[in-house]
């Protein structure tokens, strides 16, 4: 596959510089200024490069695949992939991350009970009030209301920044259902508001707080006047496994990529770099076999790679693996793995 010119995120896996290269966004596209942005260095403990490499190593892309995400990059819209079960959309963002270097993935696992808020960021009122009666009855001071505040993952993802931070926001159609709608005017204006803050007697003072990936009292960032605006719009990625409709106005927003199982060819290239060309004698029988069997029924590519691990473990191969086999690729939705004559 070769390199087109304007690509940004190459799909080689190899880290680089290349967001540097990343065009100003269209004037519709523009939040705050690259002045009031920061170079935020990422806590130790959340930023680990070997285990972020480790995660998008596995992951193969294809052509058209790269150039939506790079369409997502220009545009700074969000990304909304849609696939089955498996077929790799959660690595895509691990895999941004590593090659441009964005630092760690943020993630949002979306369920029925998730509202926005927890998205944006979490108030400990309770704490606060009972911390408060307790130094009424001392001489204490009231405690900043910054420290009984912590923002989510989207609202981390917000904070002006000179580059983007890469967002998972994992299986979207899970969501209930006004999530979509409440989401438009984030993906819109780059901000929102914390009420909180904005209500104290003076609005444009700065309140620290924590973030999403903070660990500590050194991660904390400053939130001027109670109001986070992004710089760079992050990298959104919102999986799906099409579970559900969206409605036009969330759509329109997106730029959309359907991710199709991958082929043997494509699976091939999974095996190798995730196990090695070691395992291939006794792989790619499997690999034809399992690309038969899932035309009748959802298996995920995981599936594949864990009966490659086991079946070629020297002490598995002594006993009758025909029904190891058949359990680990047992499809999702029919019927189990053929288990032969």
């Amino acid at each position: 596959m070769k390199e087109k010119d304007w690509w940004i995120y190459t799909g080689t896996h190899l880290p680089h510089d290349g967001i540097k290269r990343l065009p100003a966004p269209p004037g519709w596209r523009t939040f705050d200024t690259v002045e009031n942005a920061s170079e935020r260095t990422f806590p130790g403990r959340t930023y680990d490069q070997q285990r972020l490499a480790e995660r998008a190593s596995g992951f193969q892309v294809d052509e058209d695949e790269i150039d939506l995400v790079n369409a997502a990059l220009y545009l700074r819209r969000p990304l909304l992939v849609t696939g089955k079960p498996g077929s790799g959309k959660s690595t895509l963002a691990y895999a941004i991350a590593y090659e441009l270097q964005l630092g760690p993935v943020l993630r949002w696992p979306i369920t029925t009970s998730v509202t926005l808020q927890n998205g944006l960021y979490h108030y400990d009122a309770i704490g606060r009030l009972q911390q408060a009666q307790l130094t009424w009855q001392s001489t204490q001071s009231v405690p900043d209301i910054g420290q009984y505040l912590r923002l989510g993952p989207l609202g981390t993802a917000l904070l002006p920044s000179k580059r983007p931070r890469v967002l998972l926001i994992d299986e979207i159609d899970k969501s209930d259902i006004d999530l979509p709608n409440n989401l438009l005017h984030i993906f819109e204006e780059g901000e929102f508001e914390i009420p909180e803050l904005t209500r104290m007697s003076e609005p444009t003072q700065e309140v620290t707080v924590m973030t999403h990936d903070s660990t500590g009292d050194e991660d904390r960032v400053a939130i001027p006047g109670g109001m986070v605006r992004c710089a760079a719009f992050p990298l959104i990625i919102m999986t799906s496994n099409e579970e559900r409709e969206f409605p036009p106005a969330f759509l329109r927003r997106c730029i959309r990529l359907d991710m199709s199982p991958p082929d043997e060819e494509k699976l091939a290239r999974i095996v190798e770099a995730r196990l090695g060309r070691q395992v291939f004698p006794q792989a790619y029988e499997l690999i034809r076999s399992f690309v038969e069997q899932r035309a009748s029924g959802d298996q995920a590519t995981d599936q594949l790679l864990n009966a490659i691990y086991l079946l070629t473990q020297p002490a598995i191969q002594q006993t009758d693996t025909q029904k190891i086999q058949a359990a680990l690729l047992r499809s999702l939705t029919g019927e189990a793995f053929d288990e032969g004559d």
